[in-house]
């Protein structure tokens, strides 16, 4: 069966950076599944997918504005270093809240004397990404 909008799908899949580094993988365990247009997965991915069978594979390269969007400066933050009543190492990702009271995780990128710059944007934001891809099996949803 090949994949279409009503497809459930089970595949093998690896996402890698620009550099090859590798960013996240299930070929060494379980496969993923889900159904098409469920929201699990972003909707070019998805789309690329289309028409593919069980057995078959595929690596295909997803520019930033495809993916997870260009790096945006103005979602980096400098917060007073008083704020954060936590020890805080650099990289280290911290939860806040936004006036909405939605969960938004920021990453520390440098800690000051008295300022800590928090980045906002997505950690895969500003990167072309390469997917492989190999469905297992493709079913009726």
């Amino acid at each position: 069966m090949m994949i279409n909008e009503q497809s459930r799908i089970t595949l093998h899949f690896e996402l890698a950076l620009e550099d090859g580094q590798l960013v996240d993988s299930n070929f060494n365990g379980q496969p993923a599944q889900f159904v098409y247009g469920d929201g699990s997965l972003l909707p070019d991915f998805e789309a690329a997918l289309l028409g593919m069978n069980a057995g078959e594979e595929a690596s295909y390269q997803m520019p930033p504005e495809k993916a997870f969007g260009a790096h945006n400066p103005s979602n980096v933050q400098t917060l007073p270093r008083n704020s954060f009543a936590m020890d805080l190492e650099e990289g280290m990702v911290v939860s806040f809240a936004d006036s909405a009271k939605n969960e938004l995780p920021g990453v520390i990128k440098h800690i000051g004397e008295s300022k800590v710059e928090v980045d906002f944007n997505h950690p895969l934001a500003g990167h072309t990404l390469t997917y492989r891809v190999k469905i297992v099996a493709v079913e009726e949803a």
